[in-house]
């Protein structure tokens, strides 16, 4: 927080640049007298002396203690009760600040340490400092007396400090610059021999030699008159060297100007970003090599999110780079991200420039083009570095830039500053968060390699959960060393536990990463804040145009629009192939600040996100397998336009990308009570989950959609969840769960009397018994599940429960009934267009070929099976026909065939996270390395595949 106490000008406290209302008149001669005395104790009769002078009123005493009381509660009510304090004590009253915070304290100390400064150059830039304190007459508006007599005291002191200022200005060679202030101060002041003397100095350098000497005899008769006396020896002596044209005069012309040496201090301990500093320093290489177009400037703009490092980036490489500046640095805060929100306007900059340059504060130009002008006429042709720290516009910036090649600038912003980029030439630095490497350094340094190194995972869990971002690291690290008895273990199960609220701060929010975060959304509008707001809660791990427009509920070009602004505001990151993605502090943040949106607002926004994942996911099921029965599903949100899809390879590279979005859907919709909604989703993902071996995220969809269907009025949605979570179960090897699920799930099909379901969990328990490889308990239920579809209209089950009593027939033997009714659903298949059931059917068939010695034609059936598998992109029953292809060609002799498809089999396997596979596989090809004709252990035997629709 800053504070400004001010009495020179008109009485006034400022918090962070915002006024402070002081309430009644007479509060103002109170806090004025107690402002001068800062830190002194002032007698209530003192008090009533200056405020009301001779004259008190009845009852003054009393008036002073309620002025008193009212100030109080005005500072505290401002925030400032800490650092600013009225207490009582004796017999009067003291006003506890830092001296630093009140305006004449500053003044004075700045004077003094000027006076005291062997270096002339320091004094001078210390007694500018002094001269910019005043803001007009001291104490403007009051009057009594003592006021009188104290601001007649201060002028006297502002008069001798800025006579002091010009002395050494003249010193400095800065006489151009100078004459208008010490024209209007001789004018103002007629008899003062030593503003004359300055004036005289200030034109002969100038090369006004006749009205120098003119100002001399206008004093000198001046003085004759009114006085009655002459010059005294020191102004004669100048007057009598300038006659003489005195060398010594104009040699002082020759001294060194005002070097600006504004940078603020080194970030200490800092660490990492070698390839930044790298780029920063090809910038600069670039420059001064002649590879910029002549007369533009060369500008680094240094992007990234609020507490990335940009200014501790920009100061780092800055003084690491002093020697190639020479001519001096400049450097400004223009506030673009603060607490207050309120920028710096590029005319206080330019101000600011120009003092710091030499030049005079009461004579700059106050049009912003020829103050803009005028700085950059003194920095033309100097090797400066200019920082412009934390911009927030292009407007902000422009003005500053000088027009010099030899300067260079840096500027630092969490906006992208894209005209700068367009119009300027400037080269675009973004900052992302620290690698692990930088992170774990910065551990290191500040908290010791002994404290990391005692817990080297811990470390690595600290380090994610702040997500590598170096103000979140920061904030840890002050975390650790202040409670440096305090485990690491313990920070980071807090971070772990409470997330964002760890690195919040209730004082200082420069030191809280969510009010450092919040800065940000400052210049946003409205609807980008929103939007900012939504995309903290929307499922999934990033977002792409289609779902943000359904999740906004704006148009896909409105959409584009908000998300490019906020990609410009470092809120959002843009990753390839159309996806945006925040960074996961940031999005904790986000879904923070979602908390502030309406109830309505927010949940219409999910229906409308999950309802887009719902709908588009439906139609990419029905795309896979058109024969699978569809279920009816309520309409979309208004609004929700899905996502079209095409074809099969398209629709399958949608599902890859958005997998993870609909699995967090699905959690979006159980969280927000749409049971309907998880079990459609847990149906529309199963054909994907099937065909690309998702075996995990399947059995968690089908447990969530039991749980779901468990409050849902049709029983057969509960059927059908517990059938496909057994199937999940057997899947993963985990059979006792599997039948478990099966039979609750055929009791319930039986309750009702649903045909159609009792022969599909049939067919789902001779899966899972043929998984634990016991083909009679599997043939049993194949061919009840054959028995009750005999009699409904369900073509491919029929064909597919056909298929599975042939598969199992034939691993126990019965050859004949094998091949007659996987020939049957064969035929079924191929009639009804089913390319998966068709490729099943004619591994089946491979299986028995080459269980009855016909090896060739079983390699054929294998290889039509697997053409049909990777036409629809079913890479899980890719792999099984794979693997049973080898069987045949090890039969043949055919070595190296078997341990390329084997080969090909064990890559996919390993994709999909089958590690029993993996095993059984690789076993098959060591058997071949030891020996090419023996045949594998399974030859015989065969995988079954998955099955189930």
């Amino acid at each position: 927080m800053r504070v400004e106490l001010r009495v020179l000008g008109q009485v006034e406290v400022f918090v962070d640049g915002t006024r402070v209302d002081l309430g009644h008149a007479r509060q103002r001669y109170v806090l004025a007298t107690l402002l001068v005395e800062a830190n002194q104790v002032v007698s209530t009769d003192q008090l009533v002396d200056r405020i009301w002078g001779e004259r008190p009123p009845r009852r003054a005493r009393q008036l002073v203690s309620n002025y008193l009381s009212r100030l109080r509660i005005l500072l505290s009510a401002s925030g400032v009760a800490d650092e600013v304090v009225i207490e009582r004590r004796g017999g009067g009253y003291v006003l506890l600040a830092a001296p630093g915070q009140v305006d004449v304290h500053r003044f004075r100390r700045l004077v003094a340490d000027a006076r005291a400064d062997a270096d002339e150059v320091h004094a001078s830039e210390l007694l500018e400092q002094a001269a910019q304190v005043w803001r007009g007459e001291a104490l403007a508006g009051l009057d009594t007396p003592w006021i009188a007599t104290l601001r007649q005291e201060l002028e006297r002191e502002r008069f001798a400090a800025d006579t002091d200022r010009l002395e050494l200005a003249l010193r400095q060679g800065r006489h151009a610059a100078l004459l208008p202030e010490l024209t209007t101060r001789a004018q103002a002041h007629p008899l003062d021999e030593r503003i004359t003397a300055q004036l005289m100095l200030a034109l002969y350098r100038s090369g006004r030699q006749a009205d120098a000497l003119e100002r001399y005899e206008r004093l000198r008769v001046l003085l004759a008159e009114e006085l009655g006396v002459d010059p005294r020896p020191p102004l004669r002596e100048l007057h009598q060297r300038m006659l003489a044209a005195d060398p010594g005069l104009a040699a002082q012309e020759n001294r060194s100007p005002v070097v600006p040496r504004q940078l603020p201090a080194a970030p200490a301990l800092f660490t990492g970003r070698t390839l930044e500093l790298a780029e920063l320093d090809r910038a600069l290489t670039g420059a001064r090599n002649g590879r910029a177009t002549a007369g533009t400037v060369v500008i680094s703009a240094i992007g990234g999110a609020g507490g990335i490092g940009k200014t501790w980036l920009a100061l780092t490489w800055a003084h690491r780079n002093l020697h190639r500046f020479p001519d001096g640095q400049l450097f400004v805060d223009l506030h673009g991200f603060s607490p207050t929100g309120r920028l710096t306007e590029p005319a206080d900059a330019l101000r600011g420039f120009l003092n710091a340059l030499g030049q005079d504060a009461d004579h700059l130009p106050s049009d912003l083009d020829a103050a803009a002008s005028l700085y950059r006429s003194l920095v033309a042709g100097k090797r400066m570095l200019v920082v412009l720290d934390n911009a927030a516009t292009a407007d902000q910036v422009v003005p500053l830039l000088p027009g010099s090649p030899d300067c260079t600038v840096l500027v630092t912003g969490r906006t992208t500053l894209s005209s700068l980029i367009d119009r300027h030439g400037a080269r675009h630095l973004p900052l992302d968060v620290l690698t692990h490497g930088e992170a774990r350094a910065l551990l290191a340094t500040r908290l010791g390699e002994r404290r990391i190194n005692a817990e080297p995972g811990l470390t690595d869990d600290l380090i994610e959960l702040c997500g590598r971002h170096p103000l979140a690291l920061a904030i840890t690290v002050r975390h650790a060393t202040t409670h440096p008895t305090i485990p690491l273990a313990e920070h980071t199960a807090e971070l772990r536990d409470l997330g964002l609220a760890v690195l919040d701060h209730d004082i200082d929010p420069t030191a809280s990463l969510p009010a450092v975060l919040s800065w940000s959304l400052h210049h946003l509008t409205d609807e980008q804040r929103v939007t900012f707001a939504l995309l903290g809660i929307a499922p999934g791990p990033d977002i792409d145009l289609p779902t943000a427009a359904a999740l906004t509920g704006l148009s896909p070009a409105r959409t584009r629009k908000v998300l490019r602004a906020l990609e410009e505001h470092s809120l959002l990151d843009r990753h390839p192939h159309g996806r945006f993605r925040m960074h996961d502090l940031v999005r904790s943040y986000a879904a923070e600040t979602a908390r502030d949106l309406l109830e309505p607002v927010r949940r219409a926004a999910v229906d409308r996100v999950v309802d887009f994942y719902l709908h588009t996911t439906d139609a990419a099921d029905r795309l896979l397998e058109p024969h699978r029965p569809p279920i009816p599903l309520d309409p979309p949100a208004p609004g929700v336009h899905p996502h079209p899809l095409t074809d099969r390879a398209t629709t399958l590279a949608w599902l890859d990308v958005h997998h993870p979005h609909l699995l967090a859907a699905q959690h979006t919709a159980a969280a927000h009570d749409r049971p309907q909604v998880v079990w459609h989703l847990a149906w529309a993902l199963a054909t994907f989950h099937l065909r690309r071996g998702h075996r995990h995220d399947d059995l968690a969809v089908w447990q969530a959609a039991v749980d779901a269907a468990e409050r849902l009025p049709d029983p057969a949605a509960l059927v059908h969840a517990r059938r496909r979570l057994g199937h999940a179960h057997a899947e993963l090897g985990q059979h006792e769960q599997a039948v478990a699920h099966l039979h609750r799930a055929l009791a319930v099909a039986e309750d009702h009397h649903d045909p159609a379901q009792q022969a599909r969990t049939h067919h789902a328990l001779a899966w899972a018994w043929g998984q634990q490889g016991d083909n009679r308990q599997a043939l049993a239920h194949a061919r009840r599940a054959v028995a009750l579809l005999r009699d409904l209209d369900e073509p491919v089950w029929e064909a597919d429960a056909l298929n599975t009593v042939g598969w199992h027939a034939a691993h126990l033997g019965d050859y004949d009934t094998a091949r007659s009714h996987c020939r049957a659903a064969l035929d079924l298949h191929r009639h009804q267009q089913d390319r998966d059931g068709e490729a099943d059917c004619l591994d089946s068939l491979g299986f028995i070929a080459h269980r009855t010695g016909d090896h060739r034609r079983a390699i054929d059936h294998y290889r039509e099976a697997l053409a049909l598998f990777r036409s629809v992109g079913n890479a899980v029953e890719a792999a099984v026909t794979l693997e049973n292809l080898g069987h045949p060609h090890v039969a043949l002799g055919e070595v190296a065939q078997a341990r390329s498809v084997w080969r090909e089999a064990l890559e996919l396997y390993r994709q999909q996270g089958r590690d029993n596979d993996v095993a059984r596989v690789q076993r098959q090809l060591d058997d071949l390395d030891r020996s090419a004709a023996q045949p594998a252990e399974r030859a015989l035997h065969g995988v079954h595949h998955l099955g189930g629709r």
